[in-house]
């Protein structure tokens, strides 16, 4: 642990250093902490193609870094939010979060749509593939690694057969990352050429920064020569005046706060968690019981089958994710400790202690674990290639890139709301080409402070898809269910429709409002 983070602070200590020498990194607003995460990747894929061994470690430590990263930034948003702020967003936040979920639900059925045709249409007679070979954008783009790992038990099921599934799966995944990463930072800089978004102005920043402290302190509409101690002292961040230091440090206070609202967030998976297992043993307890005594040994049957040789391993993948034990358990640690952080908020606002979050240094500790996602996730990226079929996994692979650029730049504009479409599109194209950390990369280049309110509909609206597509339900039965039985022109076609059908009403509510 020790390690890595040296590791990690070398690596944001040069991305400083180079942000400041390197004109076109100034030029592109490039963080230092993705400068830093471009270096850790390379010097992490040259200590492997070196045979050295020093980076394991640091890749075990930094692999589960942007999971709870992204918990604390989550957490840290409703915790921190101002009255006024949480006001004026909740207006419109069903409309938002309604809207959000559609979004998500076009570009991962287009993905599974582009992928059908095209192997209806090319690669599957061209290549001989299965029809299967048609979810592997879904896989691979929207599902990442974990889906590309769970889809392989799916493709090797005997009504599939396809061995290869699950090589081409990991590389569509490691492929889609790269692409989200490096891409996106193309498109932020072709939304700010077309003034979609207002890039933050660095010459105003760099401006404040050389002001004199008592000026730079100082409460806006005050001249600096009526400054006073008091209003001083009242205007300093990091957690003063909130608490008297003699106490506790002001910093701590404000650690303890998103410390009760991660906590909070725990608390509340396991517990949702627990509860649907409960009530799922207690349905199925009788029929569970009979299986059970079945299997185990006796005189009339004195060796009992496993339930794995009757029970393929694809078979298993969609049987679990039919539980209700796994529809909850699918939904992210970060959308619990938003509704932790709200908690914690309201209920320092029934003690009438309101006072006690202070919202800048909350929001300073939500940058820094902004800062370090970034660098976890980029240094920890999986760069391992495959070489069987590359033909038409290429060929996969830029239809499922153009699908997604697309909708971050068409479809997006005319679906998420208007002003925050593009914000929340980046996280929609991070999510749809890997994960939600490359998401979050994105967005701190536009929205470093996370005052767009993007990040709150995309967590709210997690649990309308993250069940059921992009390495959900739907995408294990689609293969085992559909696919392995029927003409795949029909899936093709019926589910074309339906996007068809979904953009249309995207398009229709957005208009409405």
């Amino acid at each position: 642990m020790l390690f890595a983070i040296c590791f990690v602070s070398l690596l944001l200590l040069a991305g400083v250093v180079l942000r400041q020498r390197v004109a076109w990194f100034q030029m592109g607003r490039i963080p230092a902490s993705l400068i830093a995460g471009g270096l850790g990747l390379l010097v992490v894929q040259f200590a492997q193609f070196q045979n050295a061994h020093w980076q394991e470690p640091v890749l075990q430590t930094l692999g589960p870094w942007p999971s709870t990263l992204i918990a604390v930034v989550f957490a840290a948003m409703l915790l921190g939010k101002s009255e006024t702020a949480a006001n004026q967003s909740s207006r419109h936040l069903v409309r938002d979060v309604m809207q959000q979920g559609l979004m998500v639900w076009i570009i991962v059925i287009g993905q599974t749509v582009v992928g059908l045709w095209m192997t209806w249409w090319w690669i599957g007679p061209q290549f001989d593939l299965p029809s299967s070979a048609g979810m592997l954008i879904e896989t691979g783009f929207a599902g990442g690694h974990g889906t590309a790992a769970a889809m392989g038990d799916v493709f090797q099921h005997p009504t599939i057969q396809w061995e290869a599934g699950f090589d081409l799966a990991v590389m569509m995944a490691t492929g889609g990352l790269v692409y989200g990463l490096v891409s996106g930072i193309l498109w932020i800089q072709v939304a700010a050429y077309f003034g979609w978004i207002q890039l933050p102005d660095e010459s105003q920043a760099e401006l404040s920064a050389k002001k004199a402290p008592a000026q730079s302190n100082a409460p806006a509409n005050v001249p600096a020569s009526r400054m006073t101690k008091t209003s001083l002292a009242s205007s300093t961040s990091l957690g003063r005046e909130r608490i008297d230091s003699s106490v506790l440090d002001p910093l701590l206070l404000q650690v303890i706060w998103l410390s009760l609202a991660m906590g909070i967030g725990v608390l509340m998976q396991t517990s949702v968690g627990w509860a649907a297992e409960s009530v799922e043993t207690l349905f199925r307890g009788p029929a569970a019981e009979s299986v059970s005594a079945a299997e185990e040994p006796s005189a009339a049957n004195p060796v009992a089958e496993p339930a794995e040789s009757v029970e393929s391993a694809g078979e298993s993948q969609l049987r679990s994710r039919l539980t209700l034990a796994n529809i909850v358990g699918s939904f992210p640690l970060f959308i619990y400790t938003l509704f932790g952080g709200a908690l914690v908020r309201a209920c320092l606002r029934f003690a009438g202690k309101l006072e006690w979050i202070d919202p800048v240094t909350v929001q300073r500790i939500s940058a820094t674990s902004m800062d370090l996602l970034v660098v976890a996730a980029v240094t920890t990226l999986n760069l391992a290639a495959v070489a069987s079929l590359w033909v038409p996994l290429t060929i996969l692979f830029v239809a499922g890139a153009v699908w997604s650029t697309f909708c971050l730049l068409v479809l997006s504009r005319k679906i998420l709301p208007a002003e925050k479409w593009f914000p929340l599109g980046l996280i929609n194209f991070g999510m749809s080409t890997g994960t939600t950390a490359t998401g979050f990369v994105l967005l701190r280049v536009v929205d470093p402070k996370l005052e767009s309110g993007a990040a709150e509909d995309y967590a709210l609206a997690a649990p309308l898809s993250a069940p059921f597509i992009g390495g959900g339900m739907i995408t294990v039965a689609l293969p085992l269910l559909v696919l392995s039985r029927v003409s795949i022109a029909w899936p093709a076609i019926v589910l074309a429709s339906l996007l068809v059908g979904l953009i249309v009403i995207g398009v229709r509510s957005r208009r409405s409002h």
